[in-house]
């Protein structure tokens, strides 16, 4: 329940809670796990963070009806809270996690080996959910614009920190994670630590076997030998760097606040998103 406990957090910094933030907590967890339920049937995963996913417990057809029931659900929730521009907020980011996936889809059946496009895909995918909360629980509070604003962009920067550390799993055997080493290049994806070390040495039998893990086509000794070398040639080094980066633009956001409790907890979640082992 990260999402909503950041919905939480955030509106504390005006005081109190109330049903607005409340309603729009529920209403982007409720989005947040349609788009699971959705991304699963589309990437074929039969697990997600080590549990079956309902594609796998059931069928792709019971997967995408279960997920658009919590996405209808999700918008009642934003209905409920009585503001046009949380409702607003939530409405977009609905196109922006679908953006994110045909973008992320497109990418995979192209041959270049492009940061821009990652990045692009991330804020989309994951970064977008992660600022609309800390937006709608700026707006559930009552916050000006300024401040607003500057919530949205913190929730950004964490959403960013948060799948550079997922991505970085990946290149690593861990049961507690909940995936198997290298299920991102299996479906074709391409992440920030092999995109690093595809980019800065040009090996060309390594651009050779990413080209065909875009196509679906590598091995799964082909995809080892991939992640060995975006390990050898310090990529998850550098989406550590970049991580880094992006979590001390959060920490500057949040070094504008009045010390206290509430501050303390944001930047102990922002601690915990890129720290986290699982």
């Amino acid at each position: 329940m990260m999402r909503p406990i950041l919905v939480l957090l955030v509106a504390r910094l005006a005081g109190t809670i109330g049903p607005s933030t409340l309603y729009a907590a529920v209403s982007l967890e409720l989005l947040h796990t349609a788009s699971l339920v959705h991304d699963d049937v589309v990437d074929e995963s039969t697990e997600r963070r080590g549990q079956l996913s309902v594609n796998a417990i059931y069928n792709n057809k019971v997967s995408v009806l279960s997920g658009d029931y919590l996405l209808a659900t999700s918008l009642i929730y934003a209905g409920r809270t009585k503001n046009l521009d949380i409702i607003q907020v939530v409405s977009r980011l609905g196109q922006d996690l679908a953006d994110g996936e045909l973008l992320q889809l497109s990418n995979v059946s192209n041959h270049s080996f492009s940061e821009d496009v990652y990045f692009d895909v991330i804020r989309k995918k994951t970064a977008a959910l992660f600022a609309a909360c800390t937006h709608s629980a700026a707006l559930s509070a009552g916050m000006g614009v300024p401040h607003a604003d500057a919530a949205r962009l913190l929730g950004e920067y964490i959403g960013v920190c948060f799948q550079i550390k997922d991505d970085i799993f990946d290149y690593f055997d861990s049961e507690k994670i909940g995936k198997p080493t290298g299920n991102d290049m299996m479906e074709g994806k391409l992440t920030l630590p092999v995109l690093y070390a595809l980019n800065t040495y040009g090996d060309e039998q390594a651009k050779s076997v990413a080209i065909k893990v875009k196509d679906g086509l590598a091995t799964p000794d082909e995809i080892g030998y991939l992640i060995e070398y975006a390990k050898e040639k310090g990529g998850i080094e550098y989406a550590a760097k970049v991580m880094g980066e992006y979590k001390q633009k959060a920490l500057n956001i949040l070094a504008e606040l009045p010390t206290s409790e509430i501050r303390s907890s944001l930047e102990a979640y922002l601690h915990y998103v890129t720290d986290r082992e699982i």
